[in-house]
């Protein structure tokens, strides 16, 4: 095994008959952001969802700190330090923030590291502290992506996914977001970034991975992808 926190290695992923991925492997080092970029469509989703044991490769492994998490169920994953903020946040709408959060916190018997974490969340997202008593439905998209973001942190992960967290959000909140998962990633957590605003994915990552009809078609160190002439006019909106 590699150094990597997280490893995956040779993976099929199916929908059906639909062959999703193709023998995909990647890597994530301890404290990396790695992006993953990619046309709708391409399995950057089906990714995130196999990683956290949403979805059940066919074939291939996927390794947490050298070991194999194979035919593990979701919730045990989380355990193995895995969190999982998905596309389109998928908050408890009916539940506080409060109790969102809480249900992040699943993991921990602590109480005491519980309000370390929750206090940590809202360090980073103040707003979730001044809405905290608050319909979770009832806030804006941004407030909802803090709170998606929110949540999947309170179990302490090593590994952090994050599907599409700037998807339907203004210029201004995006920034704000973008900021706020540099900030995580220094405090140590590593992040698998699934964005389809792929500069500012590549800006913020260490290394990245181009995917297309379910394959890996390139890989490398984040400036190189920036610079590669098929990423820039595929994916950077560059003639």
């Amino acid at each position: 095994m590699s150094e990597a926190i997280m490893e995956v290695r040779d993976v099929h992923t199916y929908y059906g008959h639909v062959h999703a991925l193709k023998g995909i492997s990647l890597t994530v080092a301890p404290g990396e952001i790695v992006a993953l970029i990619g046309a709708n469509g391409a399995g950057k989703t089906t990714t995130l969802r196999t990683v956290s044991g949403l979805l059940r490769p066919r074939s291939g492994e996927v390794f947490i700190n050298g070991k194999s998490i194979q035919g593990m169920p979701a919730h045990e994953i989380v355990f193995m330090g895995v969190s999982h903020a998905p596309e389109g946040r998928k908050i408890f709408s009916t539940l506080t923030v409060n109790e969102n959060l809480n249900m992040g916190a699943y993991t921990l018997n602590d109480r005491k590291r519980i309000e370390e974490h929750r206090e940590r969340v809202c360090t980073l997202f103040p707003k979730l502290k001044e809405r905290r008593s608050q319909i979770a439905g009832t806030l804006s998209g941004g407030e909802q992506q803090m709170l998606a973001i929110g949540r999947a942190l309170m179990s302490d992960p090593k590994v952090l996914l994050l599907d599409e967290p700037s998807l339907g959000l203004a210029p201004l909140l995006v920034r704000a977001i973008f900021d706020t998962i540099h900030e995580i990633n220094r405090s140590g957590t590593s992040i698998l970034l699934v964005e389809q605003n792929a500069r500012s994915a590549l800006k913020l990552a260490h290394k990245g991975y181009v995917l297309e009809t379910g394959s890996i078609v390139l890989a490398g160190p984040a400036a190189t992808l920036l610079a590669d002439e098929r990423v820039r006019k595929a994916y950077l909106g560059e003639q």
